[in-house]
């Protein structure tokens, strides 16, 4: 299982109905292609680095590993993502991953 930071729990705590709706609309994301479950965790962890939110590289990283996919496939997103967002976003991005690989 997935550890969510506290933020979420505190989502999920103070508006369930918002959290609910949240998980409804990414369930039909996931469910509205032909994307196995590896594609979509890699374009997720994509999205997020492109984004530059460290909270989401770190979860979408963590969802990764848990369906198998390797360290050195998320290190090699994040290094794909340099020439779309740059080279300092890449190794931010990088950065969080290993955060995530140390945890463990």
């Amino acid at each position: 299982m997935i550890d969510f930071p506290t933020e979420y729990h505190d989502i999920e705590k103070n508006y369930p109905e918002i959290a609910r709706a949240h998980h409804q609309i990414a369930d039909l994301c996931h469910a509205a292609g032909p994307l196995d479950e590896r594609a979509r965790r890699l374009v997720k962890l994509g999205a997020a680095i492109g984004a530059g939110i460290k909270g989401a590289v770190k979860s979408h990283t963590r969802r990764a590993l848990s369906i198998g996919i390797e360290p050195d496939e998320l290190r090699h997103a994040a290094i794909l993502s340099t020439t779309t967002v740059g080279f300092p976003s890449m190794v931010g991005a990088l950065r969080w991953i290993e955060e995530v690989l140390l945890e463990k």
